[in-house]
Order: C-alpha cells, then structure tokens, then sequence
C-alpha cells in the first residue's frame, strides 16, 4: 500500500517538475514563469467557399489553395474544418475529372488527392457556420465537422464567395451578416473558444465583414474596402473560367516561400496585396490584437510544426539532482510528412 508522507511528496513534486522540463523543453529554474505564460498551444483553420455555380470555381480554387498551404505547414485534418459549398472537381464542365487548379499553367492540383472535406454542399450553410464557430452543434455531430478549440487555440479564419457592404452570400441564397460575424465571434471569445484569432477574406467590399467586430484578440484582413469590387486574377483557357482571385493569388504566393520553420511575419503577410496588383485596396484592422504584427511568426496562424528541445539526460533521487543540458532536436524531412513549396508560383 502506497504511503503518502513528507518524503514521497516531496519526490513526486520534483519528478512532476522534471516532466514539464522533459516535454516542454524548459529550464526550470529560468523559464517555468515562461511556460505558464504561453497560453497559445494548439493551432486550428477554418476553411470556407460560399458559393456554388461553375462559374464560381475559382471560389473552390481559393479556399483548396489556404487550405494546401496550412496543410503543408504543419496544421493536420484534424484540426481544420474545410467547408466547401460545390465540388468542381466532379462538376460535368470539367474536363479534368478530379482536378481543380489555381494557376493557368496546372502547377499543382490543390483538390489532390487527400483533401478531406467536413462541410460539402448544402451542408455549408450560415447556421451551420455560425454553430460551429460557437460550438452549438447537435448531439451526435462527428468530431471532424467540430471545432474542438479552447482558451489556448489560434484560429485562422478564411472566408470566399460573393459579399457587399455588411454581408457575405452563402449558396446565392441566403447571408451572414457582419453583425452577426461579429456576435458569432464574441460568444467564441466569452465561451473561451480562442487564444487570438486572425480573420481573413476575399470578397467584395470585405473590409465591411470586420467592422463591426468587439472582441479582443482578433487580427482581421480584407481583399477590398467598403465600395470596392475584390476581382479576380487571370482565366483558365482550357475550362473558360476564372481560376483564382488577386487577393488569394498574391497570399499563396507569399505562403509558398514560408517552410515550418520561416521568420516571416504576420507583418509581412499584410503587405502581400498592394492596390497596384491587386487593383483593390486590402483593407486591415489590428486595434483589436494585443500584438505587433511584425512580431508574430506567421506560422502562429498557417502553421503548427515547432522545433522541440530536449534534456540529453536526467536523474532524480532524494538528493535532487537535475541537468540542465539541452539539444535541439531539428526536424528531419526524410521522416516527416512535408509537402515542398512550389518552384515558381507565377503565371
């Protein structure tokens, strides 16, 4: 029978703080403070295309494209919900079967062939988004159409589709509007749903989706301001339609320089869309996070791969005896799953 006295607790606190040092990578006596500051643990994507109809593909195209990129990043399906509201893929229009495309010069194939899509066709609806955004879903909803977030989760937020001044079109048959983007965003932040979000979208007049957000710790960006078009980028000959538009050409090709391992910026990220490309203006609004963009690694919110230190060895016994020894344990490509960026993303 185990007995529980000065000595055994004494011991079992010890090998509680070995542990943390083990599996966090600290130095107890100079970073514990450290770790119990660092709420940010887990990242999360959320994923949308709005619009239905062929001639929407390049819709499908921008969020497969976010969706690739923060992928190879690190971030894994289980942690992205990946809403989609038509499959041009298997759209009879297609003379590619099973393909969908970003780029006129077929670089890559962004459907692939292990997208797993959570929210696909009329299941892509604004209550739908709403409820998960909140957590309201039904009783029995699989795992993989929920946002398993908490108070240590940074959320990527992407939205695409058709939108005007205050509101974002799902299936050209209903809205969201950005008062209730912004209620729906608050209930996350008082249910403790996240640790800092970052909202981004490519619309038309987008910037008027995020004028009307209060809650803390919410960095937002726009493909256009209030009374501009968002327009899209080039066409593809071969299928006769648009194939992605300017604000999402231009991110993806930023993202497609930034490995798990990157300095680039939030900061940086900011700047990808200027009006001379992008012919809209991006709009931004950063009042609301704590942070300075230029500060926060982009991988803070398209990524989750991070180096891991370990101790090289350590002891416990009644005298107490840790080292403080670390090695940095670097990531081997062989043995890790690391789709490679592309060799050159332009037309």
């Amino acid at each position: 029978m185990f007995i529980m006295n000065e000595k055994n607790a004494f011991v079992l606190n010890i090998t509680f703080l070995v542990i943390i040092t083990v599996c966090y990578g600290y130095n107890y006596t100079d970073n514990i403070d450290d770790f119990f500051r660092n709420k940010h643990t887990n990242n999360w994507a959320v994923l949308v295309d709005t619009s239905r109809f062929w001639f929407n593909y390049r819709h499908v195209s921008n969020v497969l494209s976010i969706y690739r990129s923060v992928k190879r990043l690190g971030i894994p399906d289980s942690q992205i919900i990946l809403m989609i509201a038509d499959d041009m893929s298997c759209n009879p229009r297609n003379p590619r079967p099973a393909t969908v495309f970003n780029n006129a010069n077929q670089h890559i194939n962004v459907y692939g062939d292990d997208v797993e899509v959570d929210y696909r066709g009329y299941e892509v609806t604004v209550e739908n988004f709403v409820r998960l955004l909140t957590g309201r879903l039904p009783p029995g909803t699989p795992r993989s159409k929920q946002l398993l977030t908490d108070e240590g989760s940074n959320i990527l937020v992407y939205l695409t589709g058709h939108g005007g001044d205050g509101f974002l079109k799902f299936q050209d048959s209903e809205e969201i509007t950005s008062q209730e983007m912004a209620d729906a965003l608050e209930q996350m932040w008082q249910k403790q749903r996240y640790h800092e979000l970052f909202f981004m979208i490519d619309t038309c007049q987008a910037a008027s989706m995020y004028e009307k957000f209060y809650s803390p710790n919410i960095l937002a960006v726009a493909s256009s301001l209030v009374g501009e078009d968002s327009l899209s980028h080039h066409v593809d000959p071969a299928i006769g339609v648009y194939i992605i538009d300017r604000y999402t050409y231009y991110a993806l090709e930023f993202l497609e320089n930034v490995d798990p391992f990157s300095k680039k910026t939030i900061g940086e990220f900011l700047t990808v869309c200027p009006k001379r490309v992008c012919i809209s203006t991006v709009g931004i609004r950063k009042d609301l996070f704590k942070r300075n963009p230029h500060d926060v690694p982009v991988t803070d919110f398209f990524g989750s791969v991070r180096p891991v230190k370990l101790l090289s060895s350590t002891s416990t016994d009644t005298n107490i005896s840790i080292s403080t020894t670390k090695k940095v344990i670097s990531l081997n490509k062989s043995h890790y799953k690391y789709v490679p960026a592309l060799i050159s993303f332009k037309k």
